[in-house]
């Protein structure tokens, strides 16, 4: 076994690999609620970091923490380690960085709203299709006017602006209505409550910040904190995982081929990746699934059933581990086939059956061998994790984070100028041009003549055009990574 190699667990006594230079190809976990899913992640994460890899884990129940603190010695352990040949196994914590979107239980992490863009955007408020076609035209007239899009405030900004202009802008955009501008406006008002306020601004989550080793050479894991998040704002969950995974396929080199991955990405709840997703966006995030492992970067979806990812996405995914399914219904059983036609048949191994009889930490696995052909799938005893199994208290998370090589780096949001303030400023320019004449008209008559107004409005007109190129020089890198996005950007020409 190679040192990139990864014991997922053992088969008669036989370790079942992951191989490094295989772990760019994807993957899946999924299994019933309670059949072991977040141990099998944890052995996965833990051997990623120990091998170099950098890890990405959205934790959604509370339990993953654990890695960050030594396993304690049981019988289980113990009984496992037997049937599992395993080198160099002991109980230790993996280097863990904590992220939070409501900076509760780890570094607050944004991005925003020109960075998520409008196909993500509009999924995430659920518009339709004449809503979407309004806030595209709101991302394209933000970019023509230099306006940076950070946070929620100045999304809201614009769309007033764009109602109080829609005649002016009719002919260039198309009819702007009132009541789809409220529509959008109303979205926003519930992601507000919400909390997803949050999520969008300033400063924004550096993509380098998810790949860093420690001095041992271990991949730090990152772990984001979305017990709160799914519950609350379960798509903005799905947006902050497709908006990450968009901006590593836009910014990472090509990456040829490794001997292990450059970053590792543990979806969980992959669902509500799909769920209720246009087919542009699915169109797009498979697209991004099958190009991103050029790039290096593996993506591991986790979920209780195969068939909640798209069967094209699917297709895509490398390793499989199928933990424990229920036959409770003619619906179930029609999983459960279309499980077991997903693997490789392995003489003797009737895994239709198999997969209900299943034991807790046991799994179908199936990897891919160093052609990158699938192996015959193998009825798995998961090896035990180093880390503790289940979650760190609230007192030693506080202490990581306290000694967090990023402590201080997020934590304090930064409003710069950005459309809100540019609007604001137009507005309040055009009320004081507008009552500039009267004031005039007041003045005494030895006072010196009052200049042409048209004078006047044409300094103004060059100062605004001044101001607009200099926002827009500003804001020309963020304007073409608008363009050039995949997921949360405008569409190329």
């Amino acid at each position: 076994m190679a040192a990139t190699d990864i014991v997922i667990g053992g088969d008669n006594g036989q370790a079942v690999v992951q191989l490094g230079a295989m772990s760019n190809r994807h993957g899946l976990v999924a299994g019933a609620t309670g059949t072991g899913k977040t141990v099998t992640l944890q052995v996965l994460a833990e051997g990623f970091s120990r091998i170099g890899v950098p890890v990405f884990a959205a934790d959604v129940k509370g339990d993953l923490s654990g890695i960050a603190a030594p396993g304690k010695p049981n019988a289980e352990t113990e009984r496992r380690l037997k049937l599992i040949p395993r080198d160099g196994y002991q109980q230790r914590g993996s280097p863990v960085a904590f992220w939070d979107v409501y900076g509760t239980n780890g570094h607050p992490i944004r991005t925003t709203i020109s960075d998520v863009g409008p196909l993500l955007l509009a999924n995430l408020l659920e518009l339709n299709d004449t809503q979407s076609g309004v806030l595209y035209a709101a991302f394209r007239i933000a970019d023509e006017q230099g306006l940076l899009l950070l946070d929620l405030k100045d999304l809201k900004a614009l769309l007033a602006w764009m109602v109080d202009q829609g005649a002016n802008l009719r002919t260039t955009y198309g009819n702007i209505t009132a009541a789809s501008v409220g529509a959008i406006q109303r979205g926003l008002m519930v992601l507000e409550e919400q909390g997803a306020e949050k999520f969008f601004g300033e400063p924004a989550l550096s993509l380098d910040d998810l790949m860093q080793v420690d001095f041992s050479g271990n991949g730090v894991v990152s772990i984001l904190d979305a017990t709160q998040l799914v519950q609350k704002a379960p798509r903005v969950y799905a947006a902050l995982l497709l908006w990450m995974l968009s901006e590593l396929f836009e910014h990472l080199p090509e990456a040829g081929d490794l001997d292990r991955p450059k970053l590792v990405l543990f979806f969980d709840e992959a669902h509500l990746l799909f769920d209720g997703a246009p087919k542009p966006l699915l169109d797009k995030i498979e697209q991004v699934v099958r190009l991103i492992r050029s790039k290096g970067v593996g993506v591991y979806f986790v979920t209780q059933s195969p068939l909640d990812v798209p069967e094209s996405v699917l297709g895509q995914l490398g390793l499989k581990v199928q933990h424990a399914l229920r036959a409770f219904t003619p619906k179930d059983r029609t999983v459960i086939k279309s499980v077991a036609q997903g693997f490789r048949a392995k003489p003797g191994l009737d895994v239709e059956s198999t997969v209900t009889e299943l034991g807790i930490g046991e799994a179908l696995v199936s990897t891919l061998d160093a052609k990158g052909a699938p192996q015959p799938v193998a009825r798995t005893l998961i090896a035990p994790p180093e880390g503790r199994i289940g979650p760190i208290d609230a007192n030693e998370r506080a202490e990581r984070i306290a000694r967090s090589p990023l402590r201080g780096k997020y934590d304090t949001p930064v409003d710069r100028e950005s459309a809100y303030e540019m609007l604001k400023a137009r507005a309040d320019q055009a009320q004081a041009a507008a009552q500039a004449p009267a004031a005039a008209t007041r003045g005494s008559a030895d006072a010196a003549p009052p200049r042409p107004a048209a004078a006047s409005r044409q300094r103004q007109t060059a100062t605004e055009a001044f101001m607009t190129s200099a926002a827009r020089a500003i804001g020309s890198s963020l304007g073409r990574q608008i363009i050039r996005g995949v997921l949360g950007s405008l569409l190329k020409k």
